[in-house]
């Protein structure tokens, strides 16, 4: 059991100090304002620990400020990342979506969606209709017959 739960803790601690491709930051960083210290740091020391370990209590208070002060620019560039990719995602989508145009009389097929009481089984067709256009309004949408 013991096991199980070392290698839950490893995935969940890679997890958190991955770089997302949606904001541009770790999720770690995200939260605590700075980048995550792994137990090897500890006992061989990078130069970040060495830095913060030499500094004496004032200078390292006002160092930590500095950086908690920075997590909300942080966040808010990542925000920024987030819309930006959002953005990408939709102008990828729209390039595959053909646009249609209806006219009223025109036939037309109404799909089933798996939530809908009409969907029973995987047997069952993905289409209902012919319907006939009524009416065609703005954005899109159609009122059918």
């Amino acid at each position: 059991m013991n096991g199980v739960v070392k290698a839950a803790n490893l995935n969940y601690g890679g997890y958190c100090t991955t770089i997302r491709t949606s904001t541009g930051e770790t999720p770690y960083m995200l939260v605590y304002g700075s980048e995550a210290v792994i137990p090897t740091e500890v006992e061989i020391p990078s130069l970040r620990v060495i830095q913060e370990v030499g500094l004496d209590d004032v200078e390292w208070i006002h160092s930590r400020i500095e950086q908690l002060m920075l997590i909300d620019k942080k966040r808010l560039d990542a925000v920024c990342h987030g819309q930006l990719y959002q953005n990408r995602m939709i102008k990828a989508f729209n390039k595959k979506v053909k646009p249609r145009r209806f006219t009223p009389g025109q036939l037309v097929l109404k799909k089933i969606f798996p939530h809908q009481d009409e969907a029973k089984g995987k047997f069952v067709p993905n289409w209902q209709g012919p319907y006939i256009v009524h009416r065609v309004l703005s954005g899109g949408a159609v009122i059918l017959a």
